[in-house]
């Protein structure tokens, strides 16, 4: 039994992998606003992934796969937090750059915005908690998934889903669980990660929507 929790564990540390979850978000965007909003332009789509994928993804995970074949890291999860300050800034410079994709090239609305430049102050952020406290990566990148989602249903004035709620809470939980599991982190840890995460793209747009 153990050993299937490690293997559920490691996939789930994979699969929910914090570089990964931008594209995630991309992705979710484009298709529950074609489908309840308005169909996107197919361009304007492939645009969207693709930049969000190589900025956000391809080009951090180049940068630790680098580091890790000089031996300056010992995993692509970075578990050691001494060795996670330069591929933290490798990564917030390619959100950095989504960021300025998402606002100033493909002209995305508001809300999206606001969720792309959250996501990169969380990124500067726990790069600078993590030379004191190895607070959750895993844990801010789902956090921002969530908080991402809350801040869509807010710009369109719509009311999530019990059900969805459910579930992404529910998933939240799992992947807690699953970092706890492996020992990479404590509790504080992962639930400082997650609300980092969840306040970096829903509260900015919140105030916004406050005192405008």
């Amino acid at each position: 039994m153990s050993r299937i929790l490690d293997i559920v564990a490691k996939f789930l540390s994979v699969v929910l992998y914090p570089l990964f979850v931008p594209t995630y978000g991309i992705v979710l965007f484009c298709y529950a606003h074609s489908l309840h909003v308005a169909p996107i332009h197919w361009a304007w789509v492939l645009v969207a992934i693709l930049g969000t994928f190589i900025l956000t993804c391809l080009i951090p995970i180049s940068a630790i796969w680098i580091m890790l074949k000089r031996g300056e890291v010992k995993d692509m999860q970075i578990e050691n937090p001494k060795e996670r300050t330069i591929p933290y800034l490798y990564t917030a410079l390619g959100f950095a750059f989504w960021a300025y994709l998402v606002v100033s090239i493909l002209h995305a609305p508001l809300f999206l915005s606001f969720i792309a430049i959250g996501a990169t102050a969380a990124i500067a952020i726990i790069a600078v908690i993590n030379r004191f406290w190895k607070i959750s990566a895993h844990l801010t990148g789902f956090g921002g998934l969530v908080g991402g989602i809350f801040t869509y249903c807010l710009g369109l004035g719509a009311i999530p889903a019990w059900g969805t709620l459910t579930l992404w809470l529910a998933l939240t939980l799992i992947l807690m669980g699953a970092r706890l599991h492996l020992n990479a982190h404590t509790p504080a840890q992962v639930c400082a990660g997650w609300l980092l995460g969840l306040t970096s793209t829903f509260v900015p747009y919140c105030i916004y929507c406050y005192v405008s």
